[in-house]
């Protein structure tokens, strides 16, 4: 026989409805209570009934994500971030790969809304023009892209590339190339005007290639481009495009490092084991999931709260082998 609110209402000695709202975690119920009662409940095993919570509660406990793309090794970690925070939560997570199509996310977030409590939507590829159609399914959270009137967790590369333009110009750098990502990525129009703004303080050449979509294969066929180039060092839009890149130079003869410096953006679980090793501007994927979650089930306990909070987190550089000094002329 399955364990019953009721049952743990007796154990504790309390009423049913103490109970239910200390495991449902409303502010009525003081910390030493709530945490009696939960204390019991898991012992007795205990498992809520999800569906009469929500016909109680009007609640799923649901959370929605939508991503780009989940084989994408920057998305992984911030959905294990999401899920991780909103299992501590009570909630569960349910998610969607909209296979980098932009016109298949207002659709898919329109559908999702009627099942989630709210929506998470990782760096979405949506036209700008559309966005507020996007942004009206509220509560929703837009992570690695501002939108107004919408709260949002922002990823801000500009420090960790002012670093790794930094880096290189001290490795006696003079001219450098970026290889920008896809036309419509929020993100890259970032990385490009950062790009653009430190070659111009420390007056170095920069060299542009792109748009390219965040593959390995882009990147093998980034480096031919940048090989025909009189370029030292390479600053690559994602982990992936930088190592397809770094593979395409050595088949052709180059040494990463010695002959060629290569940089990536998000510091993926790849860059370490890349050879050499790849240096890369670490992303805060994890931070970004954890706090996206705070902010939609915030946003669900207070839907009329103004204005929408905007979080910004900053960028780093983690270097590694791929970086040396310039080749002497």
């Amino acid at each position: 026989m399955s364990v019953t609110l009721a049952d743990v209402a007796r154990a504790v000695g309390m009423s049913a409805s103490t109970v239910s709202r200390a495991l449902s975690g409303t502010e009525k119920v003081n910390d030493a209570t709530r945490e009696k009662i939960r204390r019991v409940a898991h012992e007795m095993g205990y498992e809520p009934n999800q569906v009469a919570r929500s016909l109680t509660s009007g609640r799923s406990d649901l959370i929605g994500l939508i991503v780009p793309d989940i084989a994408n090794p920057f998305f992984p970690p911030i959905i294990k971030a999401v899920q991780s925070r909103a299992s501590a939560k009570g909630k569960t997570v349910l998610i969607s790969d909209v296979d980098e199509h932009p016109a298949d996310e207002i659709q898919r977030a329109r559908v999702m809304r009627k099942r989630v409590d709210g929506l998470i939507v990782v760096s979405p590829r949506t036209p700008v023009e559309s966005l507020p159609e996007l942004a009206a399914l509220q509560p929703i959270v837009f992570v690695n892209r501002k939108v107004d009137g919408a709260a949002s967790v922002i990823i801000e590369a500009s420090e960790g590339i002012q670093e790794a333009v930094e880096h290189l110009a001290s490795l006696g750098h003079k001219r450098i190339c970026y290889l920008n990502g896809p036309r419509r990525s929020w993100s890259n129009s970032q990385r490009q005007a950062a790009m653009r703004a430190a070659c111009a303080e420390l007056d170095l050449e920069l060299v542009e290639f792109g748009p390219f979509e965040p593959q390995i294969q882009a990147g093998v066929r980034a480096a031919d481009l940048v090989h025909s180039r009189d370029i030292t060092a390479v600053i690559a839009y994602d982990d992936m495009i930088a190592m397809g890149l770094m593979a395409r130079l050595t088949e052709r003869g180059m040494r990463v490092g010695p002959d060629i410096s290569v940089i990536g953006i998000d510091d993926s679980p790849m860059s370490g084991m890349a050879y050499p090793t790849l240096t890369s501007i670490h992303v805060p994927g994890t931070r970004a999931g954890a706090t996206a979650v705070d902010l939609v089930l915030d946003l669900v306990d207070h839907p009329d709260d103004a204005p929408k909070p905007v979080v910004q987190l900053e960028t780093r550089l983690i270097i590694r082998g791929s970086t040396a000094p310039a080749p002497a002329p």
